[in-house]
């Protein structure tokens, strides 16, 4: 200020000398009056000061001041849980968010922040003139200092409140530095409808953090504060648009950007990122703080909820294992694949994918659309208990092996078997209908044959069969063995598709279990008091913004072994083997993947689940197919249904963790050896056809000569046994030879069996093929005749509403060779032939049952009962 010079002061002292003294005293009065007028306001509000007490926020943060922001595995945000309030709110050091958003909220609220004492009179002297001069509000006296405290105490817009108003702000000043209260505005004031702080309003309309921000971003935050409702871009971007020019106008004529940067902001257009839709996988999240994956999906606190109690403590950020541009492409599949099969009843689809290393979750969808209501899109399929039909079959195999001594050339039968139940008799059939007779359990796993699986599974006992998959996680197999039966190796129970997944997963590491995992990390943070904010730093589990650093994966050492290694390396091969499955899938199957893929699918009774699991080295897709209310699809089945979402899953998939092939087999476990196609033993010169097996080394020393090819002479006139024919008039042929439980099928199916019947052209060589009276091969001591029904233990109810007769037909398994046989029934002989059937009316009471034949060893005694 310029001081007075000597004449101005001269002409003023001549000017109060003229002045009588009642005129100077009067005078003087008025000064002293209008000082006091001008200071006793600030005497009074640095008395008010005093007195106000610190909002305790800024002492120490309040619970539920941050909301909880959700990421992927590589830190993009999936989602954000509100805070306490409902706000969306992350705690944002000042260190940490730009200049562009600092020069432009001093701009837009108060560019002379630096320099008053909390309260602006300048500011307030110009609204209040151009109150007076337009009749209305041009512009707030409010200073940054004002606002803070307003937010954090409200007050009513009367004179008492705006002078306790200004007290905290003078009080808010003389307690923190202007950065400190500069970080506590960007924090607590409302940058929009529901959203609290600078960087949750930056990441909700621009997808981006605060230091990321260009000008014209920046400068449009700041605009928000003024009107948060009013100026909210997603209702229409024009008065913000307005406001901000207005803005950046400010910071050009406050020096605090220049006029080059001005323009670029100003003809930069508002684009708000793209409103989210689907993309937080919320059935995962909901799993996640629900604790329905359990305390083993890598939560920091045991036991169900424990995630919600880390919300409830604030966490400002977990890091999910999710990847989210795999979550994103399989949503999208899955949409797709429920309208493709919309017009076949297909109403839902859930898929999960499991980094097979750590156990990881990749992908989580648990339903093809959570807002389809129609569809029960808010059911988790991940989670819901389904049957699985023959997803179970490779552990019932692998248990069979280690168990019972089976190998992948293991012969099982594919013929009509009977199995006695609490309800009756269970007699499996094959899906498409027919039977297969003898087939290798390699053949059996890969086509799915359903009545070998149940063959294995009644030599292996329920008991073992549940005990085995319950240690490989579906614990939701939880009734008694008997409630089950043998039917549990078609999936006759319900499990989680997230738990059958981990049982692959388990697979493919050769037998170790681990649990799954959904969380990799948890940052809990609140913002540190104000005092130690501006020299805060980054702890090492966060990165600048705030978002925890991805952690090392860490792979353990290893996990539970619950599967044999090498019987798991053989279930595996058999599951990749492309070749294998072509008799009942075909060529270009949905399972046929440009890489190497171990496969299964399944399909429930009644067509209302169908599954499609498998994996790569690396990953584990499971899907399932169906309806969330249980009502069946229109015929379709898993290689139709689940198969193609579970093909594109894999492929998608194997863009984020790129396929390899399987490990070779370790020679010092395991053989590779040829075998006879049909026996899967040693082949002979009688055998046609040889295959290539993978097999233990202990099973492949002791694999024994094929026995189910023999050459026989043949006298060519007839076609029957040559006895003591001439040679001329004889050829050798192959034929193959079925025991008892075959051979029914085998004739049937009109298999190349050796004749029964000597050549009547040719003289008798006794004790060889062919000589009148000897039996002929397959007919002697090793041969054995059994029951083929009823079944040991079966139940049969006699129906007192049906008048006429009511009987069963008892069957025979019998080998070549004999020609007749004799059901002993309670003691009596009957005598029949083939086809060694005999209808028995149905007697009351006990019964015991067993069939002989002369030449042939006799089967075991069978006991039944009618009621």
């Amino acid at each position: 200020m310029r001081a007075p010079s000597p004449e101005g002061a001269g002409r003023a002292g001549r000017w109060l000398a003229r002045l009588g003294p009642r005129a100077r005293r009067i005078l003087r009065r008025a000064a002293q009056i209008a000082v006091a007028l001008a200071v006793a306001p600030w005497l009074l509000l640095a008395a008010l000061a005093a007195l106000t007490p610190l909002p305790p926020e800024l002492g120490a943060p309040e619970d539920h001041a941050v909301s909880t922001v959700l990421l992927d595995r590589h830190g993009t945000v999936l989602r954000e849980l509100r805070a306490g309030d409902g706000a969306r709110a992350r705690w944002l050091p000042l260190s940490e968010a730009g200049d562009r958003i600092q020069r432009a909220l001093l701009a837009a609220e108060d560019k002379r922040f630096a320099r008053h004492p909390g309260v602006d009179p300048i500011a307030i002297a110009r609204a209040v003139g151009q109150l007076a001069a337009e009749r209305r509000v041009v512009s707030g006296g409010s200073t940054i200092t004002q606002q803070l405290a307003r937010t954090l105490v409200p007050r009513p817009r009367t004179a008492r409140g705006k002078l306790g108003e200004a007290a905290l702000a003078v009080r808010i000043e003389a307690s923190l530095s202007k950065r400190e209260i500069l970080e506590q505005y960007l924090n607590r004031v409302a940058f929009g409808p529901g959203l609290r702080g600078v960087e949750a309003a930056s990441r909700f309309y621009f997808d981006k953090p605060t230091r990321d921000l260009s000008l014209a971003e920046a400068a449009a935050l700041a605009s928000m504060p003024r009107g948060p409702a009013l100026y909210d871009p997603r209702r229409g971007t024009g008065p913000l648009e307005r406001r901000r020019n207005r803005v950046l106008d400010r910071m050009l004529a406050a020096g605090l950007a220049g006029e080059a940067e001005v323009a670029r902001a100003r003809a930069e257009p508002i684009a708000l990122a793209p409103k989210g839709g689907g993309l937080g996988a919320p059935h995962l999240v909901r799993a996640v703080l629900g604790g329905a994956l359990g305390p083993g999906a890598g939560l920091p606190a045991e036991g169900p909820g424990a995630a919600s109690r880390i919300v409830d403590r604030r966490a400002t950020s977990i890091t999910l294992t999710i990847d989210r541009g795999l979550q994103r492409e399989i949503e999208v599949l899955a949409q797709q694949t429920v309208r493709g099969l919309s017009d076949r009843d297909v109403g839902a689809a859930a898929v999960v994918v499991i980094e097979n290393a750590t156990g990881e979750i990749l992908a989580y969808v648990g339903s093809h659309d959570i807002d389809d209501a129609a569809g029960l899109g808010h059911n988790d399929g991940v989670l819901a208990l389904r049957q699985p039909g023959s997803a179970l079959k490779p552990f019932v195999y692998e248990l069979a092996m280690e168990k019972l001594g089976f190998t992948a050339a293991t012969v099982l039968p594919d013929v009509e078997l009977s199995f006695p139940t609490a309800d009756g008799n269970y007699a499996p059939r094959n899906y498409d209908g027919r039977f297969h007779g003898p087939v290798r359990l390699r053949d059996a796993l890969a086509n799915s044959y359903n009545v070998p699986a149940v063959w294995a599974a009644a030599a292996l006992g329920p008991e073992r069969v549940l005990a085995r998959l319950r240690e490989l996680g579906l614990r939701s197999l939880d009734r008694e063995p008997s409630r089950y039966g043998v039917a549990i190796a078609l999936g006759d129970g319900e499990v989680r598709l997230v738990d059958l997944a981990n049982a692959y997963a388990t697979l493919a590491r050769g037998g170790l279990y681990l649990p799954v995992r959904a969380v990799r990390s948890f940052a809990p943070s609140s913002p540190p008091p104000p005092s130690s904010q501006a020299a805060s730093s980054v702890s090492p589990a966060s990165s600048g913004s705030g978002t925890p650093a991805e952690p090392p994966a860490v792979l353990p050492e290893r996990g539970a072994r619950v599967l044999d290694a090498a019987r798991a390396r053989v279930v595996v091969d058999i599951l990749a083997d492309d070749r294998a499955r072509l008799a009942s899938f075909g060529e270009g199957n949905a399972l046929d993947l440009p890489f190497p893929v171990a496969a299964k699918t399944g399909t429930s009774k009644g067509f209302r689940d169908n599954i499609a699991v498998g994996f790569t080295p690396d990953v584990t897709v499971a899907v399932w197919v169906g309806n969330f209310d249980g009502s069946p699809m229109g015929g379709v089945s898993g290689i139709t249904g689940a198969g193609p979402l579970f093909r594109d899953a894999m492929l998608a998939a194997a863009r984020v963790r790129p396929p390899r092939p399987f490990d070779p087999p370790d020679p010092e476990q395991l053989a590779e050896v040829e075998v006879c196609a049909l026996s899967g033993m040693r082949p002979t010169a009688a055998c046609p056809h040889h295959r290539r097996e993978l097999l233990p080394r202990g099973d492949a020393a002791a694999l024994s000569p094929c026995d189910m090819h023999e050459t026989v002479r043949i006298d060519r006139r007839n076609g029957l046994r040559a006895g003591a024919c001439p040679d001329a008039t004889v050829e050798e042929r192959v034929f193959e030879r079925y025991d008892a439980e075959l051979t029914a099928w085998a004739r049937a199916a009109g298999r190349p069996l050796a004749p029964d019947a000597a050549s009547p052209l040719c003289g008798a060589l006794a004790g060889l093929d062919g000589a009148p009276g000897a039996p002929p091969a397959g007919a002697g001591a090793g041969a054995r005749v059994r029951v083929a029904y009823p079944p040991d233990g079966a139940r049969f109810v006699l129906d007192p509403s049906i008048n006429s007769l009511q009987a069963i037909r008892l069957r025979a398994d019998v080998p070549p060779g004999v020609p007749r046989v004799r059901f002993v029934l309670d003691g009596r002989p009957i005598e029949v032939g083939p086809p060694f059937a005999l209808d028995w009316p149905l007697v009351a009471g006990a019964h015991r049952l067993r069939v002989d034949a002369d030449g042939a060893t006799a089967s075991e005694e069978i006991a039944f009962s009618v009621e």
